[in-house]
């Protein structure tokens, strides 16, 4: 009988479909990340480990895994946690899930767009701390989203989703890609290409869907950050490292922009105790796609990934 390894719990719908395909399951149902040396016994000893973008699984995991190990379904669609070229050197598959979280996360950084713009959070603090004492004129003056530009940087599925959204506001939207979309791509969608730093000088609102690679870590730093207009709120609901955290807390802090909405972090989940004191951001936790009906269509996939691989045969979602 094959055995899959949960390294953490996910919605009880994976667990369902694989018992169902008569697989023995381990699950970590306690509430912490497995150490180093937990996942490297996983490895050793399963056909299939379920894992998270916590979970760093390199190439000493990898290589614990070869010749028993089959596939490394990651509850995400984000696979940068794992050593993709040694899974593929050991035969082992990388499974990701991909398109069904594309809604939820635009969601997501639609609402801290809004959240940031309009003061949401600061508003709701004033008013619980009982600081409400009637309507005044200048009283959390925030930014129109009407009519205003939205840069999106990444046009891929949930770039995509960003900017049907934005229809509804009548937003001009600039975008930038590596590889740009075709004509009849860009009409449909109601957007225009820009180079980055077009992109940034002309944004009132910049959105961040790009994934993490060597060329797209610290996308946004010193140089890009001096681009922009005093009013520009940033929204990261891509991966942390994309922005210089360091250089956007300095400039938040300096108000050389308006503010910034985030969802992830560049250590995370440490996070700096100066971006937590700063009143001009939205902090969220790593919740693009907590949707109940994602989060579940994501575990229906990551067991899918491994039936199909435990058959013999190439998973769906394989990202090599």
């Amino acid at each position: 009988m094959a055995k899959v390894a949960f390294t953490y719990e996910i919605p009880e719908i994976a667990e369902k479909k694989l018992t169902e395909a008569g697989f023995e399951l381990w699950i970590n149902k306690e509430d912490r990340t497995l150490s180093h040396e937990e996942i490297i016994e996983l490895a050793k000893n399963y056909d299939a480990l379920i894992t998270l973008l916590s979970d760093n699984i390199n190439k000493e995991i990898i290589e614990a895994g070869k010749g028993k190990l089959k596939i490394i379904s990651n509850y995400a669609v984000g696979y940068n946690n794992i050593d993709v070229e040694a899974a593929k050197k050991a035969g082992i598959f990388v499974t990701n899930t991909p398109g069904v979280l594309s809604d939820a996360t635009a969601d997501l950084a639609w609402a801290l767009l809004f959240a940031v713009a309009r003061k949401i959070v600061e508003s709701d603090k004033f008013v619980r701390e009982g600081n409400f004492v009637g309507w005044r004129p200048k009283l959390f003056l925030g930014y129109d989203i009407k009519g205003k530009t939205l840069g999106i940087i990444g046009m891929g599925r949930i770039g995509k989703e960003m900017a049907k959204r934005a229809k509804g506001f009548e937003m001009k939207v600039l975008y930038y890609k590596r590889n740009r979309l075709s004509e009849n791509e860009e009409k449909n969608l109601g957007i225009e290409y820009a180079d980055l730093k077009t992109l940034i000088k002309e944004s009132d609102y910049i959105s961040l869907h790009t994934p993490l690679t060597e060329e797209t870590y610290h996308l946004l730093d010193e140089e890009e950050f001096s681009l922009m207009k005093p009013n520009t709120i940033i929204i990261n609901t891509a991966r942390g490292p994309v922005i210089n955290e360091k250089v956007l807390i300095k400039y938040l802090k300096e108000r050389k922009i308006a503010g910034a909405g985030l969802d992830v972090y560049e250590e995370e989940p440490k996070i700096p105790q100066e971006l937590i004191e700063l009143d001009n951001v939205v902090l969220t936790p790593h919740t693009g796609s907590a949707t109940f009906e994602t989060r579940d269509k994501m575990a229906e996939m990551v067991a899918e990934n491994i039936i199909t691989a435990l058959k013999g045969e190439i998973p769906p979602n394989n990202v090599y």
